[in-house]
């Protein structure tokens, strides 16, 4: 059943959900997960950063190379790891309608994107593995930010939401964001992140 927090904004339990997106008003839609899934198995070793771009037909190939280059162990989490990835990638160039798409996956320690923001894409995918999810703004927060001012409510996503983010590129009033805060705090997040594919 979706919740409607604000009219930009679409929750629901259902994959289906995403492609709220598509509507005018909304530039937010989560598919908040249930997951069994662990995946801290895969911070076992020392991780490089995942970014690059590809087409649909080969994303899984090359997905599997830049895994294993990045220093992913070969195991269970990975095999599952690489199946989610590929399913939303899958689910984001139908909705995107596109056949090639930019991939990053990466583990964050820092203050990376603290500041609230709208991104300059037309929709970003954004899903955090392991860690506090991104947080985001309801309108009347995020005009207090434009104005200098402190939001009232913070809203951020569990491990596992899906939330697909309105960039700049496709409406005025853009899904405003920012990466949690946990320089300091020891936390590690493991976040994937989807944009359409960057030009040559």
């Amino acid at each position: 059943m979706a919740t409607l927090l604000d009219p930009p904004a679409k929750l629901s339990v259902s994959p289906q959900v995403l492609s709220a997106i598509r509507s005018s008003e909304c530039n937010l839609a989560v598919w908040e997960r249930q997951s069994d899934q662990s995946f801290a198995a895969l911070f076992a070793s020392d991780l490089h950063d995942v970014r690059f771009s590809a087409p649909l037909a080969s994303l899984e190939a090359e997905l599997k190379s830049e895994l294993q280059e990045a220093g992913y162990a070969q195991n269970a989490e990975r095999t599952a790891l690489i199946a989610d990835i590929v399913d939303l990638a899958e689910r984001y160039a139908e909705l995107m309608e596109v056949d090639a798409l930019s991939i990053r996956l990466a583990a964050v320690t820092t203050n990376s994107c603290r500041k609230f923001h709208g991104d300059y894409v037309k929709a970003r995918l954004i899903t955090t593995y392991i860690g506090t999810g991104t947080q985001w703004l309801e309108p009347e927060d995020a005009e207090r930010v434009a104005r200098g001012e402190e939001p009232q409510r913070i809203h951020t996503l569990s491990a596992g939401d899906v939330g697909l983010f309105k960039g700049k590129m496709w409406t005025q009033s853009p899904a405003i964001h920012r990466s949690p805060p946990i320089e300091g705090t020891e936390e590690t997040r493991l976040m994937l992140v989807l944009d359409p594919p960057r030009l040559p």
